[in-house]
């Protein structure tokens, strides 16, 4: 009936339409097709022949689609009953007639839905875009729903062949007799079927029902050599299926993290080519910075930048390659804990307390300030400020790597205060994460709600002083009761093999980080402690370690800064380089002068002299503003335009930042030390 229905219609419409000229007459046309397919137009005769015939075969198709029914029934029966059969042959004819059931219910539904359509499209406005969208969208939901049911008929299809094998199997083992080995080898396949019935996992069976979970259509990407250059057969181009790309309508890109079947190893080339490429690159363009006097890891950006989608595109796996980046953060904050001993962050605790805190409400007052003025909202104007408020760790810290520390009598050491307001702005970045669902509702929110927002910042502020107690009142356990024997025990085991004493160190980091992580506290705090905690141990201890773990953070922080480039586009850059120079000199002096105020009234007069330094030091954008901008955008915080400025002035920000910490060290560290700091 559907085919009919829509040959009558396509008929109707097309047979005068070759014969017309202008717009108005097509119109007149599809008005009238209209009108005759539901029925006021034609003549009665033919309108009630039609429809009589029509029905007449539905009835007819359905009465035997009923009869077949009937019979299958009655042949699951007799096969259930069939003592001649064997039980393998017996699963494979009963899942061979469940199938046809299955599908003959499918075809009936599938015939139902098409009418249902069919009247909804005449019955609707063909002017109203509106009604056609919503059309559009049921018939590709059925669609969806349609293609999974089929991707399960293949899938019972398939198991169903299998049985049948192990059908044929069972009847030749029973006309023959077997080998010794043949039966060893047969017990084999039994139990590897077994065992791949244990480990398969039904995500698909299991997830497509949970609330939530959406059907959508994907495009799968294949290997460009995957038929040109070899004579793979169709099982090999199967198995090799589960490396391939898939691309989703909006036009993100998946690879396979778990496959079906666990037993067989594999590998995403992908991501070994990206971190192969970058490993390659990283040289010439670290040479490059180093021999025009910039730090290297401005080639390691530039590297980025030229691999990344505003140059060459050739990362395919981006996500996982500023996955393992991370960790070169990680390394780097352990290394600074490693060097920033207990003695030194109880000397100058109150003012790395003090000092961000100080800066993050400023940067919040100007920015609510010039919100008010460019009538921009307050929680748009609360999250730029704040992600502008934070500096990067892993820079200053690269900065500051090897410098000579020594301190004056009785003054304070830059570094030390440097470092720990840089550590307190991470715990900070780890609250502001916390409270960002909450500013996403008060952004949403009508002005009857925003107390009940405040208290929930309120709690959730509490609830991070709490996890913040809670994690120095464990350290202060481990380092008087722990860290002591468990540092000698991986001494007294690791003689003649650094194996286990590297293992045992990074496993202890990742425990003070995942303990912080569960407390709702950033996971770089975890790796400072962790690095704050073995430095107790004593100077050898020190040295011992960072020779130990220098070389694996050296790497991973070239994958670090390299997905730093990713996000840097040079282009918009361009296009925009006066409005993105303004702001980013806006942004960097309003930061130093800002840290000048800060530490000129919490430092001592003795050591008033290091707050160029220090501010020189603070006076640059973390790169975790991309982090949060992302996540800004996504919530609808923030705009596309918005998020790009903030990538951009980030971006320029971190190149800006050697300059004024090259300018700060000539003017403020005597001659000796400015050596070692540069």
């Amino acid at each position: 009936m559907k085919a009919t229905g829509f040959i009558s219609l396509w008929t109707l419409v097309s047979l005068p339409c070759g014969q017309l000229a202008n717009p108005a007459e097509h119109e007149d046309v599809v008005k009238h097709a209209i009108k005759l397919h539901r029925g006021k137009g034609a003549v009665i005769t033919q309108r009630k022949q039609w429809v009589l015939e029509s029905c007449r075969k539905l009835s007819g198709l359905l009465r035997q689609k009923n009869v077949v029914l009937n019979k299958l029934k009655n042949a699951i029966r007799a096969v259930e009953k069939d003592a001649g059969l064997s039980d393998e042959e017996k699963l494979f004819q009963v899942h061979t007639f469940e199938i046809f059931q299955k599908e003959l219910n499918e075809s009936e539904n599938s015939v139902f839905q098409a009418i249902h359509g069919l009247q909804r499209a005449l019955q609707g406005d063909y002017k109203d875009v509106v009604n056609m969208k919503e059309s559009s969208r049921q018939r590709l939901e059925a669609l969806r729903e349609a293609a999974i049911k089929e991707e399960m008929e293949y899938v019972e299809l398939l198991a169903a062949e299998k049985h049948q094998v192990e059908a044929l199997k069972n009847m030749q083992h029973q006309n023959k007799s077997l080998s010794m080995l043949d039966e060893i080898l047969e017990d084999v396949r039994k139990a590897a079927d077994r065992l791949e019935e244990e480990i398969e996992e039904h995500a698909f069976d299991d997830n497509k029902s949970v609330r939530g979970v959406n059907f959508e259509a994907v495009l799968r990407v294949e290997e460009d050599e995957a038929n040109s250059k070899r004579n793979a057969s169709k099982r090999e181009v199967e198995d090799d299926l589960g490396l391939s790309m898939l691309i989703d309508s909006q036009n993100n890109q998946y690879i396979l993290t778990k496959p079906r079947d666990s037993t067989i190893p594999r590998a995403d080339h992908h991501f070994i080519k990206d971190i192969v490429t970058i490993g390659m690159l990283s040289l010439p363009c670290g040479w490059l910075c180093t021999a025009i006097g910039l730090p290297t890891m401005f080639g390691y950006i530039i590297c980025g930048v030229l691999l990344g989608p505003s140059g060459l595109n050739s990362i395919k796996s981006i996500v996982q390659v500023e996955t393992l980046g991370e960790f070169g953060v990680f390394f780097t904050l352990f290394l600074v804990g490693l060097e920033f001993s207990p003695e030194r962050l109880r000397k100058v605790w109150k003012i790395s307390l003090q000092g961000p805190c100080y800066m993050t409400v400023l940067m919040i007052a100007f920015g609510l300030l010039w919100g008010h003025l460019l009538q921009i909202r307050p929680t748009q104007s609360v999250f730029i400020s704040t992600c502008l408020s934070l500096s990067s760790t892993p820079l200053v810290s690269r900065f500051l790597a090897g410098s000579v520390r020594g301190d004056k009598e009785g003054d304070i050491d830059y570094s030390s205060v440097l470092l720990g307001m840089l550590v307190m702005q991470d715990v900070q970045l780890g609250l502001f994460i916390a409270v960002m669902p909450t500013l996403i509702q008060a952004g949403m929110s009508t002005h009857s709600s925003i107390f009940k927002e405040i208290l929930r910042i309120l709690i959730l502020i509490g609830q991070i002083l709490f996890s913040l107690a809670a994690v120095f009142l464990l350290c202060l356990v481990i380092k008087t009761y722990l860290i002591g024997p468990y540092y000698r025990k991986l001494h007294a085991e690791s003689k003649g093999n650094k194996e286990i004493l590297i293992l045992g160190i990074t496993a202890f980091t990742f425990l003070m980080l995942t303990i912080t992580e569960l407390l709702d506290v950033s996971m770089e705090l975890g790796c400072f402690l962790a690095g704050a905690l073995i430095s107790s141990q004593g100077h050898m201890v020190t040295e011992e370690i960072m020779c130990c773990i220098e070389p694996i953070r050296d790497f991973l922080a070239i994958i670090f800064f390299a997905s730093i480039g990713l996000h840097v586009f040079p282009t918009f850059v361009i296009y925009e380089l006066t409005v993105l120079l303004f702001l980013t000199l806006s942004v960097v002096i309003m930061k130093f002068v800002l840290a000048v105020l800060v530490l000129s009234l919490i430092l001592p007069k003795t050591s008033q002299y290091i707050k160029w330094i220090v501010s020189a030091g603070l006076a640059q954008v973390s790169e975790f503003s991309f982090v949060l901008g992302s996540r800004a955008r996504r919530a609808g915080i923030i705009s596309r335009e918005v998020y790009l400025l903030i990538l951009s002035v980030t971006t320029l920000s971190l190149l800006l930042a050697p300059a004024l910490w090259r300018a700060a060290i000539m003017k403020c560290v005597p001659r000796p030390e400015r050596r070692s700091s540069t």
